[in-house]
């Protein structure tokens, strides 16, 4: 049975689904400034970041600590973008 988990916000997302937002978000170079682990830094590729990061839960709470800070620092250019266009009112 699948429990609901309302205030995760980690909840149903695969962590390929992680590795590759971040790698378009910040690429490698910015991702092993943050989260410094070698498979960032050398010769890196998501093949080898998630075998990694699926045997290392410190490594994986750290990128996933930076999903999370990269999604809140994306919020709120979407709702200045959203709220440009709200055309409630108008007729």
């Amino acid at each position: 049975m699948q429990q609901e988990q309302p205030n995760n916000p980690l909840h149903g997302v695969k962590l390929a689904d992680i590795l590759a937002y971040l790698l378009e978000e910040l690429g490698w170079e910015a991702m092993a400034d943050k989260v410094p682990i070698r498979c960032f830094q050398y010769d890196p590729s998501i093949k080898s970041s998630l075998v990694f990061l699926r045997k290392t839960q410190w490594a994986r709470d750290q990128v996933e600590e930076l999903y999370l800070q990269t999604l809140k620092k994306e919020k709120p250019t979407k709702r200045i973008t959203h709220a440009k266009y709200n055309l409630r009112g108008r007729k």
